[in-house]
């Protein structure tokens, strides 16, 4: 049967579940949702609560939101990858810094984002302020995090969670020169294969970006 995931090459949820998939070699099929593939759109709508993506089939299985693919895939499909540490303490902090990631890291960049697709041509200064300082002060929880402590191997759960949001959290807030742990962090997962995927492939969306996408990385 085919592993097929349903997503968009632009969305950050969407490469935390295909840097798993292509650092381990993992066979699938990537089925983009999107108006030029209606059935894929209405499969998404079918099988998430919220009609939102990733989306992972395989098999009779349907996995939904994008660290439960992770999970799922480091049960079903295991890889090269060690994306779940097999020590339970190891492991216990893999998924807090996968929250971290997610919670405040892509949900202060969202937020910035989401102001501009509210009106881009007035944002809520209100709600921009905020979603900077969200990313200022847990980009300075993550520097003191990283100066006393060691990230679990590449490509982890952890990767796949930082890659996505670093790339697009620095795009709204460039992390600050006195946090140089956390932008080398940024340096390294993007230099890996298959986040350098993620991006390359992204390219000829970046104009779609609400708050303009700078001309790097």
């Amino acid at each position: 049967m085919t592993l097929a995931l349903y997503g968009h090459p632009f969305s950050s949820y969407t490469w935390k579940a295909l840097i798993p998939l292509y650092a381990n070699g993992t066979d699938f099929e990537f089925r983009e949702v999107g108006s030029d593939h209606p059935h894929h759109a209405e499969f998404v709508q079918q099988a998430h609560p919220a009609g939102k993506f990733p989306v992972l089939a395989d098999g009779d299985a349907t996995v939904i939101e994008a660290t439960s693919i992770v999970e799922h895939l480091a049960l079903h499909h295991p890889g090269p990858a060690p994306l779940i540490p097999s020590d339970p303490a190891q492991a216990a902090v893999t998924r807090m810094l996968d929250r971290v990631f997610d919670n405040y890291v892509m949900a202060s960049m969202q937020r910035v984002v989401n102001a501009y697709l509210v009106n881009k041509e007035a944002p809520d200064p209100a709600e921009i302020a905020a979603g900077k300082e969200g990313l200022l002060r847990v980009y300075r929880w993550l520097e003191v995090w990283l100066e006393a402590n060691t990230l679990p191997p590449h490509v982890s759960l952890v990767t796949c969670a930082a890659a996505p949001s670093l790339f697009y959290a620095d795009w709204v807030e460039r992390i600050p020169d006195d946090c140089p742990r956390l932008a080398a962090l940024r340096a390294e997962v993007l230099a890996l294969p298959a986040v350098a995927r993620c991006v390359d492939d992204a390219r000829p969306y970046r104009p779609w970006f609400p708050p303009g996408a700078p001309d790097r990385d």
